[in-house]
């Protein structure tokens, strides 16, 4: 069968898409881009906000006119999971569904559609997909986002993953060395750690933290030159990672640490489990530990109740705190959840203006520490080449993909995707830098 396949929402999802085309491919299926081809269509949806859910369902009706011409459509991923009921009533045109912890079944899927046949795949949540170690990479980049565990058991009232992810449960270590020592073997020179939240890692499984020992394991994979960490809760961060980061030379001195608020009454609501007095100690202390060390946060504008009190003691913590990388999301009402029942729902115009408030000051607080790299000198890798410009992509150790800003450089030679290469800052634009070769 000929596969148009379509993966949406956060890199997690994207791991998962990537262990399906795989399966696929060795099943003798072929991947397609162009859409007339296809004889069925997969999209690996996302439903984290309204947003997700709406770019989900737009996306299956956008493939509707062609099952005119024989395609079937298969739904797999969040809004599968979550609204699995929903989407037999609403979207009959979906002909199998494949739920989060399901994506194994993938090729049954497949035959299942093949034979007509209107089926669907959910499986309880206390298991573990049986997808191997072995993926399809989806774009010729030098990274890949390596997933070491699923499921949530956090339960902030803002957020419904936990209902549609189940709860946390940690990948095996030797699945995890398997999976990159092949993404080594592809060419891949960048890991990048996700999970709902990659702190607890072995918590489950090993009934300690074992993410600074899986750390130190990954960095003895060769090809292997960086590390990085993303989703790490802040109450969760050890001694023990900080000194791992600090010491292993291919973690990189970069940390994703969502925070979503800093006044006290607004975190209590969240059901986090941190205040603003133990955030503005760890980030002294890991900034003490790892001095340059790039700090990435989100936070949330608009929550239910936020005072103006509160919205300005978040402005005043960014400002404080001065995170290298911050991003925002506008409180989204989401089913299920305990923040969608609370009074003091903000109205969307006071959300939006919170949110460029937010924004606003993040930016001014970014374009001043790029405009003080200027001199500094630093390995950046190769990601892209714009050639009408005649001007290579990278990024460096500060810069996650998609989520961060590039350095674009002009180059003495030929460069690949993935090559590292020693640059001087030779300038800043926005939120971007500029860079020359060093020879």
């Amino acid at each position: 069968m000929k596969i148009f396949f379509v993966s949406l929402g956060c890199d997690k999802n994207l791991s998962d898409s990537e262990h399906m085309l795989y399966l696929l491919h060795n099943a003798g299926h072929e991947i397609t881009d162009f859409e007339e081809e296809a004889d069925i269509f997969i999209i690996n949806s996302c439903s984290f906000i309204e947003d997700a859910l709406k770019e989900s369902i737009d996306a299956v009706l956008s493939y509707v006119p062609y099952k005119e011409k024989g395609a079937s459509i298969i739904l797999t991923g969040c809004m599968a999971e979550r609204f699995k009921d929903e989407i037999r009533k609403e979207l009959p045109e979906v002909d199998v569904m494949v739920g989060t912890n399901s994506y194994d079944e993938i090729v049954k899927a497949v035959n299942d559609c093949a034979e007509n046949k209107k089926t669907a795949y959910f499986h309880d949540f206390d298991r573990l997909p049986a997808q191997g170690t072995k993926r399809l990479l989806s774009n010729a980049s030098g990274y890949a986002y390596l997933k070491i565990a699923d499921g949530c058991d956090k339960c902030c009232t803002y957020c419904a993953i936990p209902s549609f992810r189940g709860k946390y449960r940690s990948f095996p270590m030797e699945d995890i060395l398997s999976e990159a020592e092949f993404l080594a073997s592809q060419g891949i020179k960048e890991l990048i750690l996700v999970a709902q939240e990659t702190t607890l890692y072995g918590l489950d499984i090993y009934k300690k933290k074992c993410l600074p020992a899986l750390l130190s394991k990954l960095s003895e994979i060769d090809g292997i030159e960086w590390i990085r960490l993303l989703y790490c809760y802040p109450e969760e961060i050890t001694e023990e990672l900080i000194s791992e980061i600090r010491d292993n030379k291919k973690v990189l001195h970069y940390i994703d640490m969502p925070i979503q608020h800093s006044s006290d009454h607004v975190l209590r609501s969240m059901g986090r489990r941190t205040d603003n007095e133990s955030l503005r100690k760890l980030i002294t202390h890991l900034r003490e530990e790892i001095p340059d060390i790039t700090l990435r946060t989100t936070v949330i504008a608009g929550f239910p109740g936020e005072m103006k009190d509160d919205h300005d003691n978040l402005l005043d913590f960014i400002n404080d705190m001065e995170f290298d990388r911050l991003g925002c999301f506008k409180y989204s009402k989401e089913e299920g959840t305990k923040a969608a029942l609370m009074d003091d729902q903000i109205s969307d115009s006071d959300k939006e203006e919170r949110f460029q408030n937010i924004m606003l000051l993040e930016q001014d607080i970014l374009f001043e520490k790029n405009r003080k790299l200027t001199g500094e000198v630093m390995t950046v890798m190769v990601d892209g080449y714009i050639p009408e410009e005649d001007v290579y992509i990278a990024r460096s150790y500060r810069d996650a993909p998609d989520v961060d800003g590039y350095v674009f450089f002009k180059g003495s030679r030929e460069y690949m995707t993935g090559d590292m290469v020693k640059i001087r800052v030779s300038g800043s634009h926005e939120y971007d830098l500029l860079g020359e070769e060093i020879i």
